[in-house]
């Protein structure tokens, strides 16, 4: 089983601590030959055969003849536009979770937290393909990897979009920089720039983006894991001692009453954390897992994971803080010794055979046999 590649401690000629200090939600940059030996990790034949699949989310945007039209996959290579005809894209999201290339490349952003990182899109684009000036709520590193693309930015601009149109299109879009990018160089976008993308030949470009939760995603996770316990009670109290003359009036008394239940029960900072564990390492509503049968159950599972390794399945999220650990949407309980095994589990995203036969004889019965359950929902692969 090979180790889960490094981050990246450069990108082109800055490093990436000064990267994060200078540039990071702050300003857009443009970084020429980002990462040392490059090569492109998807092509598109990988890209067309991908878009068969129902389980991968795909997007066919064309500008004919001037006319915006966007079609959602799957899609049989035979619905897809002539290569020698201009202006159409095909957007592939989530490519991370299918290809271990495309994965390996995402690993090398792990020196951003896991629990911003969003997907990684790819789009194959013909000559003048693209999907308009817009403006997307998160970070985005626009990663060049075969043909030309020119993009042109804005940071100040009229939010008005084009009406009628199946795109959120900038009506009056007015750069103010453009940069042309070859294979291998790339541009960082913080949130809430505007910016157009338009392929010069045909062009494959590599989204890496990074998000954070709107508060109201937030809310509702809360809301829902406050639904999985039971309230302290089920009605305000209710203080009536005498007729009114007023019915309409609302009671103070009710609203003291709602007040104090509400301030109860405002999420401590454990019920924040758990609450956000849970979200953030909440797969996608388009990922499926394909629970498996453990062939000679758990003993022979221990064994071949001794000999092999394992590592987190492409789809699986596993996030931690605390004494608490999260993964693919669910809380985990573990034994407290083995929680710095599961920690580098999230970290590195596989364990090797060496690190599962060191773990003590006492504690490995119970941390194999979580991994075992994490198996058989194919939440973890044996390694090769």
């Amino acid at each position: 089983m090979s180790a889960a590649p490094a981050a990246l401690r450069r990108l082109g000629p800055l490093r990436v601590a000064d990267f994060l200090a200078r540039y990071w939600q702050r300003e857009a940059i443009c970084l020429r030959q980002a990462i040392a030996g490059f090569a492109c990790p998807v092509s598109r034949a990988q890209l067309i055969e991908m878009v068969r699949d129902p389980d991968v989310e795909s997007r066919l945007v064309s500008a004919f003849s001037g006319r915006w039209r966007v079609q959602h996959g799957p899609f049989a290579a035979s619905a897809l536009p002539s290569l020698r005809r201009s202006r159409w894209t095909l957007l592939v999201q989530g490519v991370d979770l299918h290809d271990p290339s495309v994965a390996a490349l995402a690993a090398r952003f792990r020196f951003l937290p896991a629990a911003r990182f969003d997907d990684v899109m790819v789009s194959y684009a013909t000559d003048g393909g693209g999907v308009g000036p817009h403006v997307d709520q998160y970070d985005v590193f626009l990663l060049q990897a075969q043909g030309r693309r020119r993009w042109r930015i804005a940071t100040e601009f009229d939010p008005q979009l084009v009406e009628g149109m199946p795109l959120r299109v900038l009506a009056n879009f007015g750069p103010q920089r453009e940069w042309i990018l070859e294979p291998g160089d790339l541009l960082y976008l913080p949130a809430g720039v505007a910016h157009e993308g338009v392929a010069l030949g045909a062009s494959i470009t590599i989204s890496i983006g990074f998000r954070l939760p709107a508060w109201q995603e937030i809310l509702d996770a809360w809301s829902e894991r406050q639904s999985r316990v039971a309230p302290r009670s089920t009605r305000l109290v209710d203080s009536t001692r005498r007729p009114t003359s007023s019915p309409a009036r609302l009671p103070a008394a009710m609203v003291e009453s709602a007040t104090r239940e509400l301030r109860r029960s405002a999420p401590s900072r454990i019920d924040v954390r758990r609450t956000l564990l849970e979200h953030l390492s909440d797969p996608k509503p388009s990922v499926r897992f394909t629970p498996r049968r453990s062939s000679g159950g758990l003993p022979r599972f221990g064994a071949t994971a001794r000999r092999r390794g394992i590592v987190l399945d492409l789809r699986t999220r596993m996030l931690y803080a605390g004494a608490d650990l999260a993964i693919n949407g669910e809380l985990q309980h573990y034994p407290a010794a083995a929680g710095s095994t599961l920690r580098r589990l999230a970290n590195e995203r596989n364990l090797s055979a060496a690190t599962l036969r060191a773990t003590g004889a006492k504690h490995a019965p119970a941390l194999l046999s979580l991994l075992h359950d994490w198996y058989r929902f194919g939440w973890i692969q044996l390694g090769v």
